[in-house]
């Protein structure tokens, strides 16, 4: 919704102080499909030049995290410490029935009771694959820590992908409005003889190619990019909680400490409070009775 408004205040604040300046909307209006033809279609171009396929389908499906903002709530958060709760409780009270969980999450009834959770495959990998390599005896925790750092920079130099596709598209249009802006001005040179107010429409229809570089690059597909890093940056901490609870777990720290490791560890905007969780724990013990 943020994003909206940000959007509605770009637009007003530019064609509003135009119009109050004395400006004429008029030669912007009769432009602007010719302009934003070249410059958009010459945009959209280079991104299919500068990616492949699926990586400009991801890309342009993660525009819309700009308004939706990041994927993971704060009841995820709660939801996640409950989970990483109810598995570990397994792994130390019957690893044998854990298996079942960690060899199907896609059927497991421990898994089932967060579906957002359970539907996301790199949360669900990590989270299983760690508990598989301890169940086989691979339990450093300094290794296993390292492991999981690695995982989860590769996964956020994948999701700042977007970011990155669409700061190159910003980058180049102000570039790419000048381009139209000159095949305004050879247009205009072929009417030189033309009198003062058609040269000068035509002078003008040639810098509402400059302007509208400019004017998509800072005011909109600039802070769009800018938005999806932060997002990726902030969703990045979902994955890193699952790394600080099974780290723990592998020091072999109470069940509680482990979830309280995370916990704290959690960004505070997202972080659940001891009250809260353990109110959710206590409700995971009921009814796993």
């Amino acid at each position: 919704m943020i994003g909206i408004i940000g959007i509605v205040v770009v637009f007003g604040m530019v064609f509003g102080g135009y119009l109050l300046a004395g400006g004429k909307m008029k030669i912007i209006i009769g432009a602007l499909p010719y302009e934003m033809m070249m410059i958009g279609g010459a945009a959209t171009g280079a991104f299919l030049i500068a990616n492949s396929g699926a990586a400009a389908k991801h890309a342009i499906a993660d525009i819309s995290k700009a308004f939706k903002g990041p994927k993971w709530k704060p009841e995820d958060y709660r939801d996640l410490l409950c989970l990483l709760f109810e598995l570990i409780r397994f792994a130390r009270q019957n690893p044998v029935a854990l298996e079942e969980h960690i060899e199907d999450p896609e059927n497991s009834s421990v898994f089932g009771s967060y579906p957002k959770i359970q539907k996301d495959h790199e949360a669900v990998e990590m989270i299983c694959d760690t508990l598989r390599s301890a169940s086989m005896n691979y339990n450093d925790p300094h290794q296993v820590e390292d492991v999981l750092e690695k995982r989860i920079e590769a996964h956020h130099h994948h999701a700042q992908h977007s970011s990155h596709a669409l700061q190159v598209v910003a980058d180049g249009l102000p570039a790419l409005g000048i381009v139209a802006a000159v095949l305004g001005v050879i247009k205009t040179m072929g009417s030189i003889d033309q009198p003062p107010e058609i040269l000068g429409k035509l002078i003008g229809g040639a810098l509402v190619g400059t302007f509208l570089g400019v004017f998509l690059a800072y005011g909109i597909v600039g802070p769009i990019a800018s938005r999806l890093a932060t997002i990726a940056e902030e969703d990045q901490h979902f994955y890193k909680l699952i790394r600080e609870v099974l780290v723990a777990n592998l020091h072999n720290h109470a069940t509680a400490i482990c979830i309280e490791v995370g916990r704290q560890n959690t960004p505070g905007h997202v972080r659940p409070s001891f009250s809260e969780l353990e109110e959710a724990m206590k409700n995971t013990k009921k009814d796993a009775a």
